[in-house]
């Protein structure tokens, strides 16, 4: 869970980054992505793998084909996955919500900033997160630790929030003592017409438009909350797919090991974000630049940090997930704390 604390707290900051030197968020989390998805690969057949696998606890190829050792041979494949696809389903769902959230946050740091996105969500995120976990795993981490934390959180939810106000208030003001001039410079149209906005510095542009000119307080904080929604609801979906706490599986039928769940999570994570991020390519929301597939593929300035930022998502979910099996989700959930640490210095 350590190595899971730096991993999470370490790839918004690298995204975050590329975004402000000019690179389209699009392109960003495609590359993100294709790593995002490769670390659960990776995860899969070496953790997965790990130890002698048996009928009741199978390591993951054997239950990925639902071959486990015993199975009598009138039990065919498409049978054994109808027994299991419930505890599938959870998992797909928790990577769905998990996608959907990430996407939301690329814009929401145009609007409010990395500061305010990720302690507001992150925090959202641990207070409904572990307070769910906290009941699916049958309450066996120690509230009287678990929950003052959490207030904590929802604490940093109220602050985070009053700070952005206070924020735009400034920036606000500021804006009222330019000119005229200095205000026409700036305006919608003359950015985003400008080839130069959108070749060399179109993104951060494009930001400093929606920060002046938007409603970014109502519409970057709605999107942060959002986000925290969805990012708190991935784990506990997660849980119910490893540990059937609604008793979904037929009597027999072995859970899902966290490897083969955290396969199928990242499989649907990668499915949402490779369709959604290819249609805010050609159609982008509240105005961005336009891309398409042909720049993405030519643009090579920051990809490496960005197939970076998918690899460190990769295995901090995953190792978030291993620790939550082993230590309690609700516990586990305490790595989004990571996310509040690392990214106030960028």
């Amino acid at each position: 869970m350590l190595l899971s604390l730096f991993f999470l707290g370490t790839w918004p900051a690298l995204l975050t980054l590329l975004e402000r030197r000019g690179r389209f968020p699009q392109h960003s989390y495609l590359d993100y992505t294709f790593t995002n998805l490769l670390a659960a690969i990776i995860i899969a057949f070496t953790f997965g793998e790990i130890g002698t696998s048996s009928k009741g606890s199978p390591n993951f190829l054997p239950q990925l084909s639902q071959e486990v050792t015993g199975s009598s041979r009138g039990n065919n494949l498409l049978q054994k996955c109808r027994d299991n696809w419930p505890s599938v389903l959870f998992a797909m769902a928790g990577g769905v919500v998990l996608s959907i959230g990430n996407l939301t946050t690329q814009y929401a740091w145009a609007f409010v900033g990395l500061s305010v996105t990720e302690v507001v969500s992150s925090s959202i995120t641990v207070v409904i997160g572990t307070t769910l976990n906290y009941y699916l795993d049958d309450k066996i981490n120690k509230a009287e630790i678990l929950f003052p934390g959490v207030g904590c959180f929802l604490i940093a939810v109220c602050l985070g929030s009053a700070v952005h106000a206070s924020n735009a208030a400034d920036n606000k003001a500021k804006l009222d003592s330019y000119s005229d001039d200095s205000k026409v410079g700036i305006r919608v149209n003359s950015i985003t017409n400008s080839k130069q906005a959108y070749t060399d510095r179109g993104i951060i542009s494009w930001n400093l438009k929606i920060e002046i000119f938007g409603k970014s307080a109502i519409i970057g904080l709605a999107l942060t909350f959002f986000a925290g929604v969805c990012f708190s609801l991935f784990s506990p979906a997660f849980n119910l797919a490893t540990n059937d706490q609604w008793h979904t599986l037929k009597d027999g039928v072995p859970h899902l090991s966290v490897y083969t769940a955290f396969f199928y999570f990242s499989i649907s994570c990668f499915v949402i974000a490779m369709i959604l991020n290819l249609v805010f390519l050609y159609h982008p929301v509240f105005n961005a630049p336009k891309s398409s597939l042909k720049a993405y593929l030519n643009d090579w300035n920051g990809r490496g940090w960005a197939l970076l930022a998918g690899l460190l998502c990769g295995f901090g979910n995953g190792l978030q997930f291993m620790g939550g099996q082993a230590a309690g989700y609700a516990a586990a959930d305490a790595v989004q704390v990571s996310r509040l640490c690392f990214d106030q210095s960028t």
